[in-house]
C-alpha cells in the first residue's frame, strides 16, 4: 500500500532512513522472554528483570497479563488510565490511578514524571506504555533523568505512518530520539491490526511494539538477528501476520 504524499509533502528518504537505522534492534547476550499472554498485551523483554523495583504501566486493558506476570516475579505494578474505573484485578501490589498520561497535570491528566515522583520507589524501573498515540507528547515532556530510571521500556508506537509526512516527522522523530539516546531498541514487533505502508522506499507498519534496554546494562552480542522471533505472536490471531520488513533489522 502506498501513501498519497507527493514529493513535496513526503519525508525525505534520508531522514526516514536514518531514523529506521537508529531503531534497528541490537542483539544482546540475554535471551528475550515473553511477559503476558500470546496475543495483544504480551511483550518480549530481555531476561534482565531481577532487581527491578516496580513497573509503571499507563494504558489499561480488560486483561493485565503483562502485569500479572511481573507481580508473580515480585515486581509491584502501578497502572493508570482515565477511561476505566479500576484495574482488571485486585492484588496487594497493584496500584491504580484513574488518570490519563499527558504533558500537563490537571483533574484528569498527569505527567509521567509527577506520577513516578508520587510513589516512593527507588532503583531501576520498567515502563510498559500503550496510550494510543499520546506517547509522543508524554516522552517529549518527560525529563531525560526520569526516562533514565527505566532499565527496560516497552512501548506500543502508534501512528507511525505519520513518519512518512514531512510535516509530522520532526515531532515523532524528536520523541523517538529522546528515548533512543539512552536506550537502544532490542526488539520490534509490528502490530498486524493494520497493514504496512510503502513510503520513501521503506515499509512502515502503522503500529509497532518496541522494547528498549538502557545502554548501561546492554551486553552486546555478535549473534545474527532474525525476525520474527520464535516468541512473537500476532496481536490479532484472526488476521494475517505482519513480518517485520528487513529494512528495520538488516
Amino acid at each position: 500500500m502506498h501513501l498519497g504524499y507527493n514529493a513535496l509533502s513526503a519525508t525525505s528518504k534520508d531522514d526516514l532512513g536514518q531514523l529506521i537505522a537508529d531503531m534497528r534492534p541490537e542483539e544482546i547476550r540475554e535471551p528475550l522472554v515473553r511477559i503476558g499472554g500470546p496475543g495483544d498485551g504480551g511483550y518480549l523483554v530481555p531476561d534482565l528483570l531481577h532487581g527491578i523495583s516496580a513497573c509503571f504501566s499507563p494504558g489499561v486493558d480488560v486483561t493485565a497479563g503483562f502485569e500479572a506476570d511481573l507481580l508473580s516475579r515480585g515486581i509491584p505494578c502501578y497502572l493508570a488510565d482515565g477511561s476505566v474505573s479500576a484495574a482488571p484485578f485486585d492484588h496487594p501490589d497493584m496500584h491504580f490511578t484513574r488518570k490519563h498520561l499527558g504533558p500537563r497535570g490537571d483533574a484528569k491528566t498527569m505527567r509521567l514524571e509527577d506520577w513516578i515522583s508520587a510513589h516512593p520507589v527507588s532503583g531501576d524501573l520498567i515502563l510498559q506504555m500503550d496510550i494510543e498515540g499520546a506517547e509522543y507528547s508524554v516522552l517529549l515532556d518527560t525529563p531525560q533523568t526520569t526516562l533514565q530510571r527505566f532499565r527496560i521500556i516497552v512501548i506500543e508506537l502508534h501512528s507511525l505512518d505519520l513518519l512518512c509526512a514531512r510535516a509530522a516527522f520532526p515531532l515523532l522523530n524528536a520523541a523517538l530520539q529522546k528515548i533512543l539516546a539512552d536506550c537502544p531498541v532490542v526488539h520490534l514487533h509490528p502490530n498486524n491490526i493494520r497493514p504496512p505502508l510503502r513510503c520513501s522506499g521503506f515499509e512502515v507498519s502503522p503500529i509497532m511494539e518496541a522494547t528498549l534496554l538502557r545502554r548501561d546494562v546492554v551486553n552486546s552480542s555478535s549473534k545474527t538477528l532474525n525476525f520474527p522471533h520464535p516468541l512473537d505472536h500476532p496481536n490479532v490471531p484472526s488476521m494475517t501476520s505482519t513480518v517485520l520488513h528487513d529494512c528495520w533489522w538488516k
